[in-house]
């Protein structure tokens, strides 16, 4: 007795992994992304105030980029947030989740307000700016290199001991906050130097944030060529494709670990001193604001490019900054906001899917 033939249907959706898409194609299937999240994000405008989206999204112009002042403090906050993605970029690449960013910002900054503290009055400003660049960079790259070392000799788990450091150092700024606190009893630092401005990024040409946008653009261009042309990047990027590889190539993948880490910790805490030096002129358990986390998403949108990251930065400021206009101007409750950034978040991050990968349905057969 013959046994029954079993058919074996194909899948309705078949899912593939693309081995290689055009440059053109690939930015195509963002902007559509882009698209379809302006369209659904119009959607969920007019069913809550029932205003035209387009109003909405000039709305949301204004509050980036409407006055002078709003358009040059959206630039210092992309270029805080293109700093620190830039700094997490060789540690990703190496598929090292540095989820520490955060931690080594704060650390950066602690440096930098100690030095102001201390330091600011008694030496000239020139010196005292390169001083703090260079100890918060140190204080950065100690953060960073801390996980680099344990991972490298003892295979830990990166993910949770960043994570995990990130506590740690929310502890120590709230211990430097309490023993620098003025005036006494307040619970803040209030603002470093604030008659002197000793220690403070001198204004270019008129505008207090010239200096930032040089300086973190600099270390965006350096960045892309240490990673691109430099053999220290080539050994990242084999590391990061296979650790056995590089181990057969003769890469000696500890060293590699602990380098980048301290390279990546040191640019974080670079940000720490623009935040601090740059920005607020004080320290405080928010200096960070969660731009340790934000930047993964810049860094992996941008596949690590650093130039790419300029773009993605202003795209996520931008969003920040119209939300909160939209929030206000409109009386919306500032959730609403945060469902427009999210959609469009959720369609930008979908898109790299289609580029990675390739979606096809089931033929029908004649």
């Amino acid at each position: 007795m013959s046994s029954p033939v079993t058919e074996h249907r194909e899948p309705l959706i078949h899912v593939s992994k693309r081995v290689g898409i055009s440059r053109g194609k690939a930015w195509t299937i963002r902007g559509t992304a882009l698209l379809l999240a302006l369209v659904i994000s119009g959607l969920v405008i007019f069913s809550i105030v029932h205003l035209s989206p387009l109003k909405v999204y000039g709305a949301m112009f204004e509050g980036a980029f409407g006055t002078s002042r709003r358009a040059w403090v959206t630039i210092r906050d992309a270029m805080m947030m293109l700093c620190v993605a830039v700094g997490l970029a060789p540690a990703f690449k190496m598929r090292f989740w540095n989820i520490g960013a955060e931690g080594q910002i704060l650390v950066g900054g602690i440096a930098t307000a100690a030095c102001m503290i201390y330091l600011g009055g008694s030496i000239p400003t020139l010196a005292l700016l390169v001083i703090m660049v260079i100890v918060s960079a140190i204080a950065g790259g100690v953060w960073g290199l801390i996980p680099g070392v344990f991972k490298a000799r003892w295979g830990t788990n990166e993910t949770l001991f960043t994570l995990m450091m990130n506590y740690v150092a929310i502890q120590l700024t709230s211990y430097a906050v309490s023993k620098w606190e003025n005036p006494v009893g307040s619970n803040s630092v209030g603002i470093i130097n604030q008659t002197s401005q000793a220690g403070w990024i001198p204004s270019v040409f008129g505008q207090a944030y010239t200096l930032n946008v040089v300086i973190v653009l600099a270390l965006a261009v350096l960045m892309y060529i240490y990673l691109k042309y430099s053999k220290q990047g080539y050994e990242i990027s084999v590391v990061g494709d296979s650790e056995n590889t590089a181990r057969y190539a003769g890469i000696n993948v500890k060293k590699v670990y602990i380098r980048t880490m301290f390279l990546s910790g040191a640019i974080c805490g670079i940000a720490g001193f623009l935040a601090v030096s740059g920005s607020s002129h004080t320290i405080s358990v928010d200096t960070a604001g969660g731009r340790g986390f934000t930047a993964i998403i810049v860094a992996w949108l941008a596949k690590f490019n650093t130039f790419v990251m300029i773009l993605f930065s202003f795209l996520l400021m931008f969003l920040e900054k119209g939300a909160v206009e939209i929030a206000s101007r409109y009386n919306l409750n500032n959730f609403v906001s945060h469902i427009i950034t999210g959609i469009l978040l959720f369609c930008i991050l979908g898109s790299e899917f289609f580029i990675n990968y390739k979606v096809s349905f089931r033929r029908k057969h004649g």
